[in-house]
């Protein structure tokens, strides 16, 4: 048998891992990836403000695969063949030129394409907008956040802006790691007092991120995550605006509309704005010749598999069964997605339509943990059919657990992180009528030192784990 895998970020790689240890002795696996390196991107708010080194966040694929006997081409998948069964990428190392991949199973794991050209001006082509999305993008970020620095200690004030750079983006968490990371910073390097920091995004509310918001019982009360993170704003003397989608970025202006159909601009000297994510662009291409792409991904490139799509948004989330279990598509039953790529059935947050027609919505998080438990999920699968010829697993994000440490500071000693525990990560009120769709004897938030030494931890952990060294299935996604 032949699998083909396109993308090694957490999913592509963490599927990559596990079927290359259950068939790639007797079997022909193959990864396609546009970098020949794995990146830990959740490290990233460190090295963006200049506290951590991007290289410790990155290691060599090919190493990772020959202990997996797992084939590795760098290089850009451009052409998918569905009903012929291959898959045509650009190479990017020495050999350059072409290279045809055929498959008997296909897991489609490329993560977003960063879409900086749905908003006008926005990102770092531009010199207008920096990113913490990539690698490259971090380094300018840190570069540009260095500037700013330099300048407050010449006297001059700045004010930094850091969010959502269009009105359906997603990963706020990012973000707000980002701006708590930057007042640790300034702090540290004794010119906090010259920075007005802002927090802007697309969410309904501070502390939704994309998943409806998070609510704890502590101390016998509620406690919601807008009361969580307006607190660590306040504490951080750092301001919010919410409901807001950027619509194009000037140098030094940012322009929006907001929910209530009200135009304005926000003036900056150094902003970082999270882009649109879409499908990354590839080509399916039919037998015969035609454009197959409705039946494999939807008009904004994710991959359609097995959720209910199309319904409108009370009947999608009083129906945890509209998300999908095995991230397979439909027509081409042997094609799989995971992570970034899956097209979800809609958003996990109340969707907004202001009275221009513009929709500023939170798009639904599936990074990081949510990813690597996907990308398992699928690799469980198709090592089934390839096994036994049937599937035996399954996961909606209706069932699945996430827990995210929100880095507030990198310092082990006076650094500080946001924990948060969310199951499941898609609320599902069948279950959970009376809790916010989520179980409260596991949901939780907590803040701390604690919280700090954690996320090292997990770094630690999890660059171990993704290198497939001794008992990295231990180790859970």
């Amino acid at each position: 048998m032949k699998v083909a895998i396109i993308g090694a970020g957490f999913s592509g790689h963490t599927a990559a891992m596990y079927i290359g240890s259950a068939l790639g002795k007797d079997h022909d696996i193959t990864v396609i990836n546009m970098s020949d390196r794995f990146l830990y991107v959740p490290s990233l708010v460190w090295a963006g403000v200049g506290h951590f080194d991007v290289e410790k966040t990155r290691f060599s694929l090919k190493k990772v695969y020959k202990k997996f006997r797992v084939n590795f081409i760098h290089g850009k998948a451009t052409e998918i063949y569905p009903d012929e069964q291959y898959v045509i990428a650009e190479r990017r190392d020495a050999n350059g030129g072409q290279v045809r991949v055929d498959y008997d199973y296909l897991v489609i794991a490329t993560g977003p394409k960063l879409n900086f050209e749905a908003t006008p001006g926005l990102g770092p082509e531009h010199g207008n907008t920096y990113s913490i999305c990539t690698a490259g993008h971090t380094v300018q970020c840190r570069d540009k956040f260095l500037e700013s620095v330099e300048r407050m200690r010449l006297g001059e004030r700045q004010k930094i802006v850091v969010g959502t750079g269009h009105p359906g983006a997603t990963c706020q968490g990012a973000a707000f790691e980002y701006i708590t990371n930057i007042h640790k910073s300034l702090l540290k390097r004794g010119v906090r007092d010259k920075a007005d920091l802002l927090y802007l995004s697309n969410e309904r509310a501070v502390g939704d991120f994309g998943v409806r918001g998070v609510h704890v019982k502590s101390g016998g009360k509620m406690l919601s995550s807008e009361q969580f993170m307006s607190a660590v704003f306040k504490e951080y003397d750092t301001s919010w605006e919410v409901q807001k989608g950027v619509k194009q970025v000037e140098k030094g202006k940012i322009f929006w509309e907001d929910y209530d159909s009200k135009e304005g601009e926000t003036e900056y000297d150094f902003a970082m704005l999270i882009p649109q994510f879409t499908g990354m662009p590839m080509k399916y291409i039919g037998k015969d010749g035609e454009d197959v792409s409705e039946k494999v991904v939807n008009k904004s490139g994710f991959v359609i598999v097995d959720g209910i799509y199309g319904q409108p948004f009370e009947t999608m989330s009083s129906n945890p069964d509209s998300w999908p279990a095995i991230y397979r598509n439909p027509t081409y039953q042997n094609i799989f997605a995971a992570g970034i790529a899956f097209a979800p059935p809609g958003p996990i947050s109340v969707p907004h339509t202001n009275s221009n027609g513009l929709s500023i919505t939170a798009a639904p998080p599936r990074t990081g943990m949510v990813s690597g438990v996907i990308g398992k999920v699928v690799a469980e699968n198709i090592i089934d059919l390839v096994k036994h010829g049937r599937m035996t697993h399954s996961e909606r994000m209706t069932e699945m657990a996430a827990a995210c440490i929100a880095s507030m500071g990198d310092s082990m000693w006076d650094g500080s992180a946001a924990t948060i525990v969310v199951y499941p990560v898609v609320p599902d009120c069948r279950r959970y009528p009376n809790e916010e769709g989520r179980d409260l004897f596991v949901t939780d938030m907590e803040m701390g030192l604690a919280g700090a030494w954690m996320k090292r931890l997990i770094h630690t952990t999890f660059m171990h784990k993704l290198q497939g060294r001794i008992g990295w299935k231990l180790i859970p996604e």
